[in-house]
């Protein structure tokens, strides 16, 4: 059976496939995506400025899929500079390859296409996609990942009237090439121009604050109805305050995981982050009601335009949202707020997810820790004449070899295997260090933030169980104060400035998998390392998928890649894909499907 709907992509089509060959699971649909990742021109904040949109739109389409569902997304890179794309939160299950991360794929090159495959096994839940190199994303490229739940697996709440996503995050005028240029000569980004929303500016809620003529976003609703709110940080580098004028957010899933359901008047957000929420229209709409996303931990009197501000919109509204926007948590100077606030976000252990047994079944309190590291990022150094972070004093420094590629030709001298498990007492330095993760380990990873500013940390290809945070050094004492039942399971957690957050992952999955903070100033400079994941009995391909076919090749491995004659779209709105018998070679029952933008 072949099913298609149209979608702002163009031709998404869904395939329940009858016959397979390769990892995929006999019954489990396909949806196929176009990206053509170009330039367009916008004015989010009043200014003309060049944005990255995928197929004309920015920010991108919403991937709409089900848990088990097979994603095959054609990228067509009309950029004039290379193009990975990463899809935060999706764990791609024994299948590092389609991470789309430096260490486990060759960027693909100016008017160049690639197809990603991979599965949402067993997931469900909010996430975000986005291109991981050079900053790209401080100038878009970024969209939705919704991952539902199959029908047969009941969810801990009544089904919404309405799903929205809202992308929210800090915003420079500055291209992402002037950005980068900045942080190359050793200088910071200083104050971002604004918070977009949904890639739109603040509605002008106050004159002179506010220049006129700003587009922004409307959110239109339904008086006494029920709407999910699936909100992604994905700015820069800046924590966000996220409030609706008068209504409670009743949070009920952060990537991935259903939550304890628990009213807040306002949440932080960090960057990387991903959130939804239950929000009940039971207002008298006596006039629109502000959406806001406000800096955090900054001096509000110099950082006020840096606010975003939507519109809720009902349909029964007797007037324009005015007056002063709703108060954001008066703590600069006490961060307790806000930790104790991160604290209070707990797994609903009763609810099932993509598997009908309850989330608290893995019971990870119980669990021998097999491996300790104690990650702890400081300002930025100078190393070799140029400004670095570091983890443990490493400042990863990519190689041309994507990691995984080098151990499947067995190239050596790309990485070491000697990253330290503590931090060590001798000068920052340059490397690319991975750890040796131990395959079905249990590791404990302890995030030490020496810095000043809020760091988030990322791990693709798992979730973790967040089970601590706290101020101060982290010692061994400070176990005794973690959660071990009903700690959050997620891929993105805050660490405060001058504090600690450790988590707990079970290493199974092999592959190379990338942790890195999600500030991309920080990254950029060098704040990440890999985890090396390796079944050492299996030669089989059962726990991890083989080498795809279209794999892109650079550094050692250049001369085994056969050219693309460039055929970058210059911008144009949408192109026509021939997908054939499965280019990762997955399906052979259809031998060809030509989707039409």
């Amino acid at each position: 059976m072949l099913g298609r709907w149209w979608s702002s992509v163009g031709w998404v089509a869904v395939v329940w496939a009858a016959a397979f060959v390769g990892p995929c699971s006999a019954g489990d649909p396909f949806a196929y995506f176009d990206f053509d990742v170009s330039y367009i021109t916008a004015s989010p904040l009043g200014v003309p400025q060049q944005v990255i949109a995928i197929s004309k739109q920015f920010p991108g389409p919403v991937m709409n899929v089900t848990t088990n569902w097979n994603v095959v997304v054609n990228v067509l890179n009309s950029l004039d500079e290379p193009l990975l794309l990463t899809w935060d939160g999706i764990q791609h299950r024994k299948n590092c390859w389609q991470d789309g991360v430096l260490g486990t794929n060759c960027p693909i090159p100016q008017g160049w296409n690639w197809t990603y495959q991979f599965q949402v096994k067993d997931q469900i839940g909010s996430f975000f996609y986005f291109p991981s190199l050079g900053l790209q994303r401080a100038a878009g490229g970024y969209g939705g990942i919704t991952v539902n739940n199959r029908e047969v697996i009941a969810v801990p709440f009544g089904k919404p009237d309405g799903d929205i996503t809202l992308f929210i995050g800090d915003w420079y005028i500055k291209s992402h090439k002037d950005l980068r240029k900045a942080l190359d000569e050793g200088k910071d980004l200083g104050m971002p121009d604004g918070v977009l929303m949904n890639g739109k500016g603040p509605y002008r809620y106050n004159t002179t604050l506010v220049p006129d003529g700003i587009d922004y976003e409307t959110i239109n609703v339904e008086p006494g109805k029920t709407y999910r709110f699936r909100v992604h940080n994905v700015g820069i580098s800046t924590s966000l305050n996220i409030r609706i004028q008068n209504h409670n957010l009743l949070l009920a899933e952060t990537e991935g995981t259903y939550t304890v359901q628990q009213n807040y008047t306002n949440l932080d957000i960090h960057v990387g982050q991903s959130y939804s929420f239950l929000v009940t229209m039971d207002q008298n709409a006596s006039s629109d009601y502000y959406i806001v996303a406000s800096a955090r931990f900054v001096n509000e009197s110099l950082w006020t335009r840096v606010t975003g501000v939507a519109i809720l919109h009902y349909s029964n509204s007797k007037g324009k949202a005015s007056g002063p926007l709703p108060d954001p948590p008066n703590d600069f100077y006490d961060k307790t707020f806000s930790m104790n606030q991160a604290r209070s976000i707990r797994t609903n252990v009763s609810a099932g997810a993509a598997r009908p047994n309850p989330q608290g079944s893995f019971r990870y309190g119980s669990i021998n820790v097999t491996q300790v590291y104690v990650l702890r990022n400081m300002p930025p150094v100078i190393i070799n004449g140029k400004r670095r972070t570091t983890l443990n004093g490493i400042s990863y420094s990519p190689p041309a070899t994507p990691l995984r590629l080098a151990d499947e030709f067995d190239k050596q001298g790309v990485y070491t295997l000697d990253f330290p498990t503590r931090p060590l007492d001798r000068p920052p330095r340059l490397g690319t260090s991975v750890i040796n993760g131990t395959y079905r380990g249990f590791m404990e990873i302890i995030f030490q933030n020496n810095d000043t500013t809020v760091q988030t940390y990322h791990m693709d290809g798992y979730a973790f169980f967040v089970v601590g945070m706290d101020y101060g050094e982290w010692t061994e004492n400070s176990r005794g104060t973690y959660n071990k039942w009903d700690g959050v399971s997620r891929c993105t957690t805050q660490v405060f400035p001058g504090a600690w957050t450790a988590v707990l992952v079970s290493l199974d999955s092999v592959g190379f998998w990338n942790v890195r903070v999600e500030n991309l100033d920080t990254w950029y400079l060098g704040q990440e390392v890999y985890v090396r994941v390796v079944n050492p009995e299996d030669n089989s391909n059962k726990t991890e998928l083989p080498v795809p076919d279209n794999v892109l090749y650079c550094g050692l491995l250049k001369d085994k890649q056969k050219q693309q004659t460039p055929h970058g779209s210059q911008g144009s709105s949408s192109f026509t894909t021939y997908v054939g018998p499965m280019l990762l070679t997955c399906m052979m029952i259809f031998a060809s499907i030509v989707i039409f933008p």
